[in-house]
């Protein structure tokens, strides 16, 4: 059949416009090569911001070659991503802090029904990458656990919906272990139905698939992962009459483990890991921080300043990255606590606050993640 012109005509305009596109420069004046090192030092998250400026930005921000080069340069930094509700209203809502400069930026809305109950939520991330798991949840309307995976990606600034786990679950400990995305126990289909099933994700293969039972359901209170092992510990409950429960899970052998009774007894608290050490702040009296000493089944307390608790109010969610530990409070204030070596090589502890947003004042944190961006 015969081409009409018009058509012909209209085809060769297309070529001619996608090669104007490809052929124009990045930043007019400059070599691309200069020019791309230019978009390489945008820092998070206006390069995601910067790809709606024009097809070529676009086109070269969102080549996987640019994200490998930034990563050679290590031109990423860390930032702190919170998970927090409105007292009032239970909205939820993704901010991202930077400790350098102290700003905040408010992420996309995260795709989930409408109607949820925000601590239900389970959340982890891997930090290199770049990716942030927000994971199950309990709807508010039918009291039903969910089973989705939700995926930000520093990069984009967009979030994607991953593989489903195998099991809803909700009010459920989650973790990072060497990559791998584990998910504990919680809440069933039901509120009350407690279940013992773990799952991991794969990453690569974007799958989840089941592991190693727990041996007992336990009521989600705190979890860390220290090496390859996530620990998990329902911590004590009112009226104190029975020694707190908790399980460690080797990923490499696919097994279960009794906590040791003085790890289990004396979390007391959010915990956080800082150079393969566990720090806990405790959720009593003026929020001591202790750390955990293997050798011993022992914690013992960290000297130095005091937790700042005047300017910082329970709910707590804690992460560390880079020898230093953040503390996020009610209001969404940081506190940033860094331990180090004192005499006799007792851990002194030296912190600093930093306010938040009087728009965050009626906010409550759930998690706190960190990302490389």
């Amino acid at each position: 059949m015969a081409v009409s012109k018009s058509s012909s005509g209209k085809q060769q305009n297309d070529r001619d416009q996608e090669y104007h596109k490809k052929s124009e420069p990045l930043i007019p004046g400059l070599p691309d090569e200069i020019a791309e090192l230019c978009l390489l030092h945008l820092p998070y998250p206006y390069q995601s911001l910067a790809r709606s400026v024009c097809c070529s930005w676009n086109r070269t921000i969102t080549d996987p070659g640019f994200l490998l080069s930034r990563r050679s340069l290590s031109l990423s930094l860390p930032y702190l991503f919170v998970f927090a509700f409105h007292n009032s209203t239970a909205r939820i809502q993704w901010q991202a802090f930077d400790p350098r400069s102290g700003r905040w930026f408010i992420l996309p809305p995260m795709p989930c029904p409408k109607s949820v109950f925000p601590p239900g939520f389970a959340c982890t991330s891997i930090p290199r990458q770049g990716q942030l798991y927000v994971l199950g949840g309990m709807r508010s309307d039918t009291q039903t656990s969910i089973n989705t995976t939700v995926v930000y990606t520093t990069s984009t600034n967009q979030w994607s919906i991953a593989s489903p786990m195998v099991t809803p679950r909700s009010f459920f400990a989650a973790g990072n272990v060497n990559g791998k995305i584990i998910a504990v126990g919680g809440s069933g289909a039901e509120y009350n139905d407690s279940i013992t099933s773990v799952e991991c994700y794969d990453t690569r293969k974007e799958t989840w698939e089941h592991v190693a039972k727990m041996r007992v359901g336990l009521a989600r209170y705190d979890s860390a992962v220290v090496g390859s092992k996530l620990y998990v510990t329902e911590g004590w409950t009112w009226p104190f009459l029975f020694s707190p429960r908790g399980s460690i899970y080797d990923l490499e052998n696919d097994t279960w483990q009794e906590m040791k009774d003085g790890m289990k007894e004396g979390w007391t608290g959010v915990s956080v890991v800082v150079g393969d050490r566990l720090f806990v702040i405790s959720e009593y009296g003026d929020c001591p921080m202790k750390v955990y000493v293997p050798d011993r089944d022992a914690w013992q307390y960290v000297g130095g300043d005091k937790f700042p608790r005047e300017a910082m109010q329970r709910p707590f969610a804690v992460s560390g990255v880079e020898g230093s530990i953040y503390v996020v409070s009610s209001g969404l204030n940081v506190a940033i606590g860094t331990p180090i070596e004192g005499q006799n090589a007792e851990l002194i502890a030296k912190w600093e606050v930093v306010a938040a947003p009087k728009g965050f004042h009626d906010f409550s944190p759930l998690s706190c993640q960190v990302l490389y961006a």
